[in-house]
């Protein structure tokens, strides 16, 4: 049995034909909710591009904020991407007159179907409200678009009257239905119970848009994968209105590994995706963010530095560089003696049983805690594990 995460597996129940998942990435779109985020039409350009060569199956953007978001939606689209361009707009049609001004295939639209949406933001009744859905729907069809249709705040809404819209903007020809969990108030059990509610009565594709108020987006997100929708939202660090939604790294390696399912991602790209989004942004992740974060593949504590040089599948699920990230041993009072050995090959010295004792006992007597910190390639890391044979176990 050579993969350590043989039994894990087992517990995970994986389809002998696991379905294609797919992702929208938006960036462009939620991510410039994040406060104090703005990117510059260049910078939306070269996200577009490298989120494209990731991977993604779509890419959301809204050209109605601002001239120069038009300008960016209109410029990604005559970019020829493999992913779907998705101009996103509020449920108007003026604001669809906007985006058919950018020639997207693709467009999206959102309205506030929950009580407190409709009473208190939007001041329209439920009528009113149904009456927009449809009109949006049906006019963005006559005009040859296709169409995604987000039910805002619909887990806090009357699932009698959200399944209602759901169906009757169904019958106007959306072509998919988005189910967010606006305010991140859903568990994950919860978020499963109303993706397959919706699943039982609409035909129609179905989107998952999770946000992280509570922590749960990414696991939310895929519970409602559990329940039957095809498609997640991402933004790249999970950057957005708030707390964000789920990150691109996170669905991404979930799906591939977790899920299995047939994507072609670019994972190895992903650390760099992190790295250009804070340098765009000023907000870097923090250091023990799953995957791309500093600490991702740090390793510290004694007995892992161990195990971790033997077989680096003992603390890590899968390699750092599947991620575009880089595997790293701390050294300092907690390094123990075979992280001592270690840290004494590295350096050139000789040593011995007794010595690697002395030079933790040494590590631990200063209390400094950490000291020293190496990145460790492929070469050097095979030097390590030889010169180790030495020390006992």
């Amino acid at each position: 049995m050579n993969d350590p995460n043989y039994y894990a597996h087992l517990y995970n129940e994986y389809d002998k034909k696991p379905r294609k998942i797919h992702v929208l990435d938006s960036t462009l779109r939620e991510g410039e909710q994040h406060p104090g985020v703005t990117f510059t039409n260049k910078q939306r350009i070269q996200i577009a591009w490298m989120l494209d060569y990731f991977g993604v199956d779509q890419i959301e953007i809204s050209p109605v904020v601002s001239e120069d978001h038009f300008v960016a939606t209109k410029t990604i689209i005559k970019q020829g991407l493999k992913a779907d361009i998705v101009a996103h707009v509020r449920a108007l049609k003026s604001d669809v007159d906007v985006a058919l001004k950018c020639d997207p295939k693709w467009t999206a639209t959102y309205l506030g179907i929950s009580d407190i949406h409709m009473k208190d933001k939007l001041r329209i009744t439920r009528e009113e409200a149904m009456r927009r859905a449809v009109e949006t729907v049906e006019y963005a069809k006559a005009h040859g678009l296709k169409m995604r249709f987000t039910v805002e705040d619909g887990s806090r809404a009357d699932p009698e009257f959200l399944l209602k819209i759901c169906k009757a903007i169904e019958e106007a020809g959306v072509d998919r239905i988005s189910l967010p969990d606006t305010v991140g108030v859903m568990r994950p059990k919860g978020m499963f119970n109303f993706v397959k509610m919706v699943k039982e009565k609409i035909k129609v594709p179905l989107d998952v848009h999770c946000h992280n108020d509570m922590g749960f987006a990414v696991a939310n997100a895929f519970a409602g994968i559990d329940a039957g929708a095809d498609q997640i939202h991402t933004t790249i660090d999970g950057i957005g209105e708030r707390t964000g939604i789920p990150s691109l790294a996170e669905v991404g390696v979930a799906m591939t590994y977790l899920y299995r399912s047939p994507n072609d991602f670019r994972l190895d790209m992903l650390s760099d995706l992190s790295k250009l989004i804070a340098d765009y942004t000023g907000i870097h992740p923090y250091d023990s963010k799953p995957l791309v974060g500093a600490s991702a593949y740090k390793h510290k504590a004694g007995t892992h530095l161990a195990a971790i040089l033997r077989n680096p599948a003992a603390y890590e699920p899968i390699p750092p560089r599947v991620v575009g990230n880089r595997r790293r041993i701390v050294f300092g009072e907690l390094a123990g003696k075979t992280g001592s050995a270690y840290l004494m090959s590295l350096l050139g010295l000789e040593m011995n049983d007794e010595q690697a004792k002395a030079v933790a006992a040494g590590l631990k007597n200063l209390r400094m805690g950490d000291l020293l910190e190496i990145p460790l390639d492929s070469k050097l890391e095979r030097k390590i594990i030889n010169d180790s044979k030495s020390i006992k176990e």
